[in-house]
């Protein structure tokens, strides 16, 4: 289920930036802002009549708040960031920047939700962050048309994951994933169609040649990518933990790595190896510390 999700969300960058420049002739079809707007809100309206039906079984207040943190900070805002930073880095580097979610699935746990931190998460989070860093201050090296601001978008994307995760696992703790996926998903559809009409979409839609293409990339996106995806992801929360779902994200920057060098984008050296930073990071606070905590367990 993992490898699964990493692959759709691996080719979700790709499907972005198709969405917003038409590969043949470099001509801009859809702003960033379009393009959120519109993955939002086909997948809001895929999972809208399930989500209706739902919310008639809830009255708690912290389900309800729990539900918006899911649907504004895990879907709505990522969707306008990670559409932003594709105009202005490769597919590629946005992918690899993604691995910073598990480790804010560390920080955010243990600040928000008490979940203790034993020695090696906190090695394996010191290490991922420098990898972040230094990811961050390559930026120059290949991607010299974007800025930190556009690096710094997927940063705060990848920081409302962590916060989303872990109010899933322990806020929203057995309900089922459909529920809280077209719950959530149901609160973002009035908001994904004002803006919808507020950046003129309608407009673009009718008057750029290359939109009926772009469209079909941005649909793939909206109902494979984001809805259907997104109640996976939800199923491995709660069969999982918190920390082990983020993880999908060992797995994205490789296939948005190869993804975008197929269609022609360029990686350095030294964001590869900033990588493998972030992911030993990753590696030592997820997998080892649990393979100690076992360990201990058994003595």
């Amino acid at each position: 289920m993992l490898l699964f999700l990493a692959t759709i969300w691996g080719s979700s960058f790709i499907l972005m930036k198709r969405g917003m420049i038409d590969k043949v002739s470099g001509d801009a079809i859809f702003s960033s802002n379009q393009v959120g707007a519109m993955r939002m809100l086909f997948a809001s309206s895929a999972l809208l009549p399930i989500g209706l039906r739902y919310f008639l079984s809830f009255n708690s207040v912290k389900i309800i708040l729990s539900l918006g943190v899911v649907a504004f900070l895990g879907n709505f805002m990522p969707a306008f960031l990670f559409t932003y930073a594709e105009t202005g880095i490769s597919s590629g580097y946005v992918g690899m920047l993604n691995s910073c979610t598990p480790i804010f699935t560390l920080i955010i746990g243990m600040l928000l939700f008490k979940q203790p931190l034993v020695r090696l998460q906190v090695l394996g989070v010191a290490i991922g962050t420098v990898g972040i860093v230094w990811l961050v201050n390559g930026v120059s090296v290949v991607d010299t048309y974007g800025s930190a601001w556009h690096v710094l978008a997927v940063v705060l994307a990848t920081f409302f994951y962590a916060i989303s995760v872990n109010t899933i696992k322990y806020n929203l703790n057995g309900i089922k994933p459909l529920k809280i996926t077209s719950m959530a998903f149901s609160l973002t559809f009035i908001p994904a169609l004002l803006l919808f009409f507020f950046f003129d979409t309608p407009t673009t839609i009718v008057t750029n040649p290359h939109a009926s293409t772009a469209l079909i990339y941005i649909g793939i996106l909206a109902l494979i990518g984001t809805a259907f995806s997104v109640i996976i992801f939800n199923i491995l929360i709660a069969n999982s933990s918190a920390l082990f779902a983020s993880s999908v994200t060992y797995f994205i920057p490789i296939v948005a790595l190869l993804i975008g060098l197929w269609d022609g984008e360029v990686m350095s050296i030294y964001q590869v190896l900033a990588m493998l930073v972030i992911l030993s990071g990753v590696y030592i606070a997820n997998v080892l510390s649990k393979r100690k905590e076992k360990k201990d367990q058994r003595i």
